[in-house]
């Protein structure tokens, strides 16, 4: 039994210190899934707010059945997707299109060049990769979170590493 699975015990016996540890282990990466689908740090922010408000009303009874972190994702995602949606509704032309020219990372050149080699990837794709390389998940748990078949995991990251290595802008991401 994990760390994970002892905090959702103690959550569903009511001790508040099994949903806070919870929330302390999580909180950072579900922010940063969040930023990455929303691109906006007051958004992401909120969002992190609903999936843990989410979780908190599954206990008592929550039953964790695989990695908390393929619970969260599609809570995550769905809950980013709500807010992005909810957001076009209300912004005029001009912000939209700052918006789009806006860089993806608001960090160093190194992480604009790769967000802009990672931008000629389809969704689908580039949502894949980042899940393996940057969230750390196993093939299985990605596939888990997406509601997949483990085959469709891995040729999505086989054509998005394919696509990558072809890619001139990308060929120094890749060990030679």
């Amino acid at each position: 039994m994990n760390d994970d699975s002892l905090y959702i015990e103690a959550a569903n016996r009511g001790d508040p210190t099994g949903f806070t540890e919870l929330y302390y282990r999580y909180h950072n990466w579900v922010y940063n899934l969040a930023w990455r689908f929303t691109g906006n740090s007051e958004d992401a922010l909120d969002v992190l707010q609903e999936t843990f408000i989410y979780v908190l009303k599954k206990f008592p009874g929550f039953e964790l059945t695989s990695n908390l972190r393929t619970f969260l994702y599609p809570v995550v995602k769905n809950l980013s997707i709500e807010s992005n949606r909810k957001k076009r509704r209300f912004v005029s032309s001009e912000e939209e299109l700052a918006q789009v020219v806006a860089p993806i990372s608001k960090d160093t050149d190194l992480n604009e060049g790769l967000a802009a080699v990672l931008a000629v990837l389809p969704s689908e794709s580039r949502e894949t990769l980042l899940m393996r390389f940057v969230d750390d998940m196993t093939i299985e748990e990605i596939a888990e979170a997406l509601a997949l078949p483990v085959s469709t995991i891995k040729s999505r990251l086989y054509r998005a590493l394919q696509t990558l290595r072809d890619d001139p802008r990308a060929q120094k991401y890749f060990l030679k």
